[in-house]
């Protein structure tokens, strides 16, 4: 199909709301079928593939709370008892004999016949060997019963849910080895132009370092992506087509520096013969041109080529399609309001997310808040959303996207 790219110029500007939309039907549209099973030590940053049932009762089995001494209530009449036996986490107990209490240690199943445990704390050792009880007790005192966590067969998580530490920590708890888990999104990172240098090698007349693509990159495999490399591809019609041509097994097609309707602009060229492509303005600061279309059947996401806007357009919007097109439901970011730690005078027509951290329970912002700025994201914490038209003020509230939210 051929692209329409037409009247650009004069369009509204699209809100940053109706572009996430817009990327999140498409992700449904393209799901990642196929899946895999994993070891834990392979699923972190994953997304599981299917809900995660229990298989057994957690505990299994009643256990105690506390380092103390295990007995039945109904046994202790005010005087002291007898120790009938020493209990170890790991270690099967006897019955409890009637009229004895049994020492007994933190995660160590409750003997047959025990229904408390009172804290060593609380209780005095006589010379004798009984135990003296100082405090009032009562039934399932420090006991945890078997099943409090979870029971046999209880969905434990679900479908689309993303495998962190506390995740697997619960899977390995159930006694789960491997994962089914949604294979990996394949991701073509390439950058166009022949004013980028790869970092290390010496800089020409008017060339800068390629940092997009190495940030790019890294903050994929962080979301659990197979990247590939395809480097920079030179300002040249028939090597772009070449490249693209050999990107048929991959999921998505990124690139950064945007994809225009120029003459020469290679890339847009090349997308728009063998396929479709759609530039969006979008009402967003840093980050405004996005393109999205289809090369071969290949979703192709572009985005602005300064690094700010790279990393404001990606972790707002390619992030999101990305999750989602894994199954993950919940895929916007936790933001919360903080006072505000500055003044900003200017309404704007965009959406504005500035670099920010928090200081003394204020948000402070970057002072250069050029979209070609990367220093202030490594400054950062988070991004401050402005909304279109607001000026907000020392102290009002406004809302923060903590960075780690979008990096994760």
């Amino acid at each position: 199909m051929k692209a329409v790219v037409e009247g650009v110029q004069n369009r509204p500007l699209m809100p940053v709301e109706e572009a996430l939309e817009q990327l999140l039907k498409l992700a449904e549209q393209a799901p990642i079928a196929e899946t895999e099973v994993v070891t834990l030590a392979e699923a972190e940053g994953r997304v599981l593939a299917e809900d995660l049932l229990a298989e057994l009762d957690l505990p299994p089995w009643p256990n105690s709370a506390m380092d103390g001494y295990a007995l039945r209530l109904s046994d202790w009449q005010g005087e002291p008892l007898p120790v009938s036996q020493r209990i170890f986490a790991g270690h099967a107990p006897q019955p409890l004999q009637p009229g004895s209490c049994a020492r007994i240690f933190t995660g160590a199943p409750l003997p047959e016949g025990a229904d408390c445990v009172e804290m060593q704390e609380n209780v005095e050792l006589l010379e004798d060997g009984r135990v003296s009880f100082l405090e009032p007790l009562r039934v399932d005192q420090n006991v945890r019963p078997q099943g409090q966590e979870t029971r046999a067969g209880e969905q434990v998580m679900s479908k689309g849910t993303r495998l962190g530490p506390i995740e697997l920590g619960l899977a390995a708890t159930l006694g789960r080895a491997r994962l089914k888990v949604v294979r990996r999104v394949r991701v073509a990172v390439l950058s166009t132009g022949d004013e980028l240098v790869e970092p290390g090698l010496p800089l020409g007349p008017g060339q800068i370092y390629n940092s997009n693509r190495r940030l790019l990159a890294s903050w994929l495999q962080r979301l659990g992506c197979e990247v590939v490399d395809v480097g920079i591809v030179a300002d040249d019609l028939q090597i772009t087509r070449d490249c693209l041509a050999g990107l048929a097994d991959v999921d998505l097609i990124l690139s950064t520096g945007g994809v225009s309707v120029g003459e020469a602009d290679y890339l847009g060229i090349a997308l728009r013969e063998a396929g479709e492509l759609a530039l969006w303005k979008l009402a967003i600061k840093p980050g405004k041109p996005l393109t999205f279309g289809h090369y071969r059947g290949v979703p192709v996401i572009g985005l602005p080529g300064n690094p700010a806007s790279t990393l404001v357009t990606f972790g707002l919007l390619t992030r999101p399609y990305l999750l989602r097109r894994q199954g993950v439901t919940e895929v916007t970011p936790l933001r919360f309001s903080v006072p505000a730690g500055f003044d900003w005078t200017k309404a704007g027509t965009r959406r504005e997310y500035l670099r920010a951290r928090i200081e003394q329970g204020r948000v402070r912002i970057y002072k250069n808040q050029s979209s070609g700025v990367l220093r202030s994201a490594a400054w950062a914490e988070g991004l401050v959303e402005v909304l279109e038209g607001s000026t907000p003020r020392q102290g009002d509230s406004v809302s923060f996207i903590p960075l780690s939210e979008l990096l994760g």
